[in-house]
């Protein structure tokens, strides 16, 4: 993959949240308004009819006073009188009942709506996680096969087998050629089997010919591989020989004649420009604005490796509340909802343990 702007634009575009996702939210929130305003009108309407009541008891007990002073005049007035009071407190009861039971049964009705919306939106975080873990997995593939083949070149091959100054002269041109069309890459390295960086790409820029790198592991796990369809993954680190830049390393065997069975003769070690290309990923996540989430990858030791607002790269560590499931959400004690998926890998990369997590 060349250009980190078709990386971003992926990312964007991958990680859109489904039509059906957004439907769903879209009708849980008509649903809860519509309960709202049905509980609020059940509210005023008994209200009123509490009013009305309390105007036709009045009137009653200002009728039994009147008949009262009419004496035996105003006896049967005031049965009359009395019936209607004894109706007026029946529907005042009715109308007292009838709030209680609306206002309990839209407040039921609203709670759920409001778990089954919060549901809604805890499984749209995790997809959205896993967009974000699977256009890593997808795109580290690709440097993969890009190692392993770039491994059988013969320039590389010829400098590893005999690094005279014509050999090693050629193979930087190479690699050079192979990093004007790869921008992802910040280096590409050439080195023996005793760690000696023979040539590298970008020699102008990075002075690490000649550097010895035995002591890194990236180094000792490519000098191990038991054949040129092998590879080596790294995790992400600062790389001190270029510029304390993140990168995420991967190496192949250099082997005669650039057969896989053929004997090593050496390590290509390719350096992915991580912090760009990460930050075009976690950044291209549509979360959306009202959401205010903070969209990180994580490696397997749960350490912040990459960051939609770019802060604790490569020094924060997440407490993710796992419970030995790859994927799920949950809510932490500050009420904070936390998202994540765990690396489903790709094709013969099987991730590196790493997870995509959604902090909203």
């Amino acid at each position: 993959m060349g250009a980190s702007g078709n990386l971003a634009r992926s990312a964007a575009f991958e990680a859109a949240p489904s039509a059906e996702t957004e439907d769903a939210s879209d009708i849980s929130a008509l649903i809860a308004r519509l309960t709202a305003e049905v509980n609020q009108i059940a509210c005023e309407k008994t209200k009123s009819i509490q009013h009305i009541t309390n105007q036709m008891k009045m009137l009653a007990l200002n009728a039994l006073i009147e008949s009262s002073r009419a004496g035996a005049q105003g006896a049967g007035f005031a049965v009359v009188a009395q019936e209607v009071r004894a109706v007026g407190q029946q529907v005042e009861t009715i109308a007292r009942e009838l709030e209680t039971q609306l206002t309990k049964r839209t407040g039921n009705l609203m709670e759920s709506i409001e778990q089954m919306t919060e549901r809604a939106r805890g499984e749209r975080m995790v997809d959205l996680s896993l967009n974000a873990i699977e256009l890593i997995d997808r795109n580290l593939y690709e440097r993969t096969c890009d190692v392993r083949w770039w491994a059988t070149d013969s320039a590389a091959v010829d400098c590893a087998a005999k690094p005279d100054a014509a050999a090693v002269s050629h193979v930087s041109e190479r690699l050079a050629v192979i990093l004007g069309a790869y921008t992802v890459y910040l280096d590409l390295w050439l080195c023996d089997l005793d760690g000696n960086v023979l040539a590298n790409g970008r020699a102008d820029k990075f002075n690490v010919k000649g550097h010895n790198v035995a002591g890194t592991k990236w180094f000792r796990d490519a000098r191990g591989l038991r054949s040129g369809d092998d590879y080596v993954a790294g995790d992400v680190e600062r790389q001190p020989l270029l510029g304390e830049a993140q990168v995420a390393t991967y190496c192949a065997s250099v082997r005669a004649d650039g057969k896989a069975n053929g004997k090593p003769l050496g390590v290509l070690a390719i350096h992915f420009d991580w912090e760009s290309q990460a930050r075009a990923i976690v950044q291209g996540v549509r979360v959306g604005a009202a959401d205010r989430a903070r969209v990180l990858l994580v490696d397997s030791s749960l350490r912040v490796i990459a960051a939609s607002d770019g802060q604790g790269l490569l020094s924060e560590r997440v407490s993710l509340k796992l419970d030995g499931q790859r994927s799920g959400f949950y809510h932490d004690a500050s009420g904070t909802l936390v998202a994540f998926h765990a690396t489903p890998g790709y094709e013969t990369y099987k991730g590196l343990g790493w997870f995509g997590v959604i902090v909203r």
